[in-house]
């Protein structure tokens, strides 16, 4: 890592953190509502729907796009290539499928229970996906993510073709798209798993740094590589599909954030894992601010905002030397 780049990452992480303390007010105050700041002192009613509504909805926006962000850097450090998700490695996709079984199998089961079994599905699904990546020639990086989305597209179509079969089709588009208009308090506390995860990904993330060397490498140096690998796709498989439990699938998010951020201050994950939860917090908050005001009153989910929004930036990273970022 540079000085240069050293010298930025200070200075990287306090803007993030600036801008999404700004934007956590202001998503506070952004809704059909009005909600002026007197109201929320003095009117009972304006207090009620900041803590029912209001709140819970920015705090899963955080929540959300922290997470996904780290696990977006988890998998591209697994995958040993910048190109990579888990909404375009099938990581998503397999979550869905999980959620789907658990429905037409088990209707009246709960959120962590749907989100645990999610997580198993996506933990199979990320598995494979990791096993049938490392066997392509490292030499050609453009390969693996081209793969993960045939893989991701094989399995959407199989949920789509099931949900199709079972008259799920209107339900599964709950999942396919995120959206933060059904979040009130009680319906996403879940996502604070996602944060646990965020937290554990911290202290191991030393040793997740010396895997992208490669796996001999990471032997010679002391590192169990099968046991981090294994610690790897449970954090990123239970992220994945706590979000889209509670919330559907948002792309990008793990994609360019980790990407922007290694640009800026290198590939020591310690050091850059603050700055990527930050950042990715402020991008999906910062949609779906976006989404809430773009055809006010009504709304635009965030995954359609994210999908625009994240398609620019990556085409900007795609021919944007790393010099010039």
């Amino acid at each position: 890592m540079s000085t240069a780049a050293v010298k930025q990452s200070p200075l990287t992480g306090w803007i993030a953190g600036l801008v999404l303390a700004i934007l956590f007010v202001l998503s506070l105050f952004t809704g059909v509502d009005e909600l002026p700041f007197g109201r929320v002192l003095s009117d009972g009613r304006g207090i009620e729907l900041v803590l029912v509504s209001r709140l819970p909805r920015t705090l899963a926006a955080i929540l959300a796009g922290a997470s996904l962000a780290i696990a977006g850097l988890i998998m591209q450090t697994l995958a040993r290539n910048r190109y990579v998700e888990p909404s375009t490695a099938g990581t998503a996709q397999s979550a869905e499928l999980g959620i789907l079984l658990v429905t037409l199998l088990w209707p009246a089961a709960n959120l962590l229970t749907k989100g645990l079994i999610a997580s198993a599905a996506a933990l199979i699904g990320t598995s494979l996906f990791l096993a049938t990546a490392h066997r392509l020639p490292p030499t050609q990086p453009f390969l693996v993510p081209l793969f993960g989305l045939v893989y991701g597209g094989v399995i959407g179509a199989a949920v789509t073709f099931v949900a199709w079969q079972a008259d799920l089709l209107q339900y599964l588009s709950i999942w396919t798209n995120g959206d933060f208009s059904g979040v009130l308090r009680g319906r996403y506390e879940l996502l604070w798993l996602g944060a646990l995860m965020v937290v554990f990904a911290w202290f191991i993330a030393d040793r997740l740094t010396i895997m992208t060397l490669g796996r001999d490498a990471s032997i010679g140096l002391g590192i169990d590589y099968r046991r981090m690998l294994q610690l790897g796709l449970v954090i990123v498989s239970v992220i994945s599909a706590l979000s889209v439990v509670i919330v559907g699938v948002i792309p990008f998010v793990g994609l360019v954030v980790p990407n922007i951020v290694s640009r800026l201050m290198g590939d020591n994950l310690r050091g850059t894992l603050p700055a990527v939860a930050a950042s990715g917090a402020v991008l999906v908050l910062g949609c779906d601010i976006l989404g809430r005001l773009i055809r006010h009153p009504y709304e635009v989910p965030v995954g359609t905002v994210m999908g625009c929004v994240g398609g620019l930036i990556f085409l900007w990273l795609l021919f944007r030397r790393p010099s010039d970022v």
